[in-house]
């Protein structure tokens, strides 16, 4: 259960950042033109993988105990921040994210920047694929990193964000556009409750806690935050309609 539970967070959370770092490189590729893009693109994945080769490895000489305790605080505050906007957005307080409006947005000031070459290729292309995938693959990158250690099997974690990676690659190269059919904001909401889960049944071990079952807690701890994010929703509705 709790393999299943570590693939399928890494997948969703991973899917949703290689959606969005996609959005950018279509973007600047036909805006600006592919070569610049794909560079930028292909620089941002070195980079990422000298970031995961170091830090990977530095984390298994911290006791498990503590770094379940870590990544459990961390864990926590990133999901409960991605948990609140998928509540804020369910509810309406918060628009919803629109993946061909940022599209569109991208596009029109990619045309509208002026031309800088660099080393034979478009800077503002290149810059802008860079940044989008180094900031994107970032979040993933920690997340295979914190999960898999925290449960020792980075593998796994890695499988799960491996699948997205190429998923995502290969609809993007035959849909040559943003993935707006993709329920992104569903998939968020899912992941912050993910995240939230396994940061508070890790957080609590590392703290010397023990759950009743162990792993098989998992399961319980996430109804409970679906069921909260729910309540939370339904009573900021109401909220949003009585003010109306």
């Amino acid at each position: 259960m709790t393999a299943v539970f570590l693939v399928l967070s890494a997948f969703l959370a991973s899917a949703v950042e290689f959606v969005e770092a996609l959005t950018i490189v279509l973007a600047a590729g036909i805006t600006r033109g592919w070569r610049s893009s794909l560079a930028g693109l292909g620089t941002a994945t070195v980079a990422l993988a000298v970031i995961v080769g170091a830090l990977g490895p530095a984390l298994t000489y911290i006791p498990i105990s503590g770094l379940r305790l870590v990544v459990g605080g961390l864990l926590l505050a990133f999901g409960l921040q991605w948990l609140r906007k998928a509540i804020l957005r369910a509810a309406g307080f918060k628009a919803l994210h629109d993946e061909a409006a940022i599209f569109v947005r991208e596009a029109e000031e990619a045309r509208a920047a002026g031309h800088v070459e660099r080393a034979g290729l478009d800077w503002y292309a290149f810059t802008l694929s860079f940044k989008g995938v180094l900031l994107e693959g970032l979040e993933v990158a920690f997340i295979v990193i914190t999960f898999g250690s925290a449960q020792g099997s980075v593998s796994l974690a890695a499988l799960g964000a491996g699948i997205a990676l190429v998923l995502v690659a290969i609809v993007g190269i035959v849909v040559r556009g943003p993935l707006t059919r993709v329920p992104e904001n569903t998939m968020k909401f899912a992941v912050g409750a993910m995240l939230t889960t396994f940061g508070i049944f890790w957080s609590a071990e590392g703290a010397g806690a023990h759950w009743p079952g162990d792993n098989a807690s998992l399961p319980a701890v996430l109804v409970f935050v679906g069921l909260l994010s729910a309540a939370a929703v339904a009573m900021l509705k109401r909220r949003r309609v009585a003010f109306a």
